[in-house]
C-alpha cells in the first residue's frame, strides 16, 4: 500500500552529509522518493525533499515537525508515468494515485509546499506552468499555488529578502498575465509580459 526502496545512503553518511553542508552554510536538497528514503532524510535533518511520491500520513507529521519543505513534481510524473506503465510496468500508476494522496495530504496538514519541475524530465518545449494546474486540481487553491510558486521557495533558498514578492529592495521580478489566476490558474501558463531585475524582456 505504500511506496518503499532502498535508500541510497546509511543514516550515518546522511547526517554526515547534512551536517557538513549546514556548517558550510548551504541548504540540502534530498531526491528521494520511497517513504525509507524520505523518513531518514527528514531524520537526517535536510531542508526539502524533492519528489516524495511515497508521503503519508507519519512522514507528513514527520516533515512539519521538522520544518521541511517538500517540492513535489507531479507534473512530470504524470508524464513518465503513462508511457512507462505503457511498457509494462504499472507501478508508475500506483506511484502517480499515491502522490496526489500524499499531496492532498500535506497541503491540508500545511506542510510547506514549493512549486518543483524536474525540469529535463520532459521536453523542454512543455510549459512547466502547468504543474499550478495539478496543484490545484488536488488540494490546493489558487493562491495557495501561486505562493507555491513563489513565496514558499523564495524562503526555502533563503531569498526571501531579495525575490518571492514585490516590495521595495528586492528584485523587481515581475510577471503579467491577461486575466485572473485566482480565477483561473491556468492563465498562468500564458504569461505576456516578463521583467527580470527591472529590465523588460516580453512585452
Amino acid at each position: 500500500g505504500g511506496i518503499s526502496s532502498k535508500p541510497n545512503f546509511t543514516m550515518e553518511e546522511l547526517k554526515a552529509i547534512v551536517d557538513e553542508a549546514h556548517r558550510q552554510g548551504s541548504k540540502v536538497a534530498a531526491h528521494a522518493i520511497g517513504r525509507n528514503g524520505i523518513r531518514n532524510a527528514l531524520e537526517a535533518g535536510v531542508n526539502s525533499i524533492e519528489h516524495g511520491d511515497g508521503f503519508d500520513d507519519e512522514l507528513i507529521q514527520l516533515a512539519k515537525k521538522h520544518n521541511v519543505y517538500w517540492c513535489p513534481t507531479m507534473l512530470v510524473s504524470e508524464y513518465v508515468a503513462g508511457p512507462r506503465t505503457a511498457a509494462g510496468n504499472p507501478f508508475w500508476t500506483h506511484m502517480l494515485s499515491a502522490l496526489y494522496t500524499g499531496f492532498k495530504k500535506g497541503v491540508d496538514a500545511g506542510v510547506k509546499i514549493a512549486l518543483g519541475t524536474d525540469a529535463g524530465g520532459f521536453p523542454w518545449t512543455m510549459n512547466q506552468a502547468g504543474e499550478l494546474s495539478i496543484m490545484v486540481k488536488h488540494g490546493m487553491t489558487n493562491w495557495q499555488a501561486i505562493r507555491a510558486a513563489t513565496v514558499v521557495p523564495a524562503e526555502l533558498m533563503g531569498w526571501q529578502d531579495r525575490v518571492g514578492s514585490i516590495s521595495a529592495g528586492k528584485f523587481a521580478d515581475i510577471v503579467a498575465v491577461k486575466g485572473d489566476p485566482l480565477t483561473d490558474i491556468s492563465i498562468l501558463e500564458h504569461i505576456s509580459f516578463v521583467m527580470k531585475d527591472g529590465k523588460v524582456y516580453k512585452q
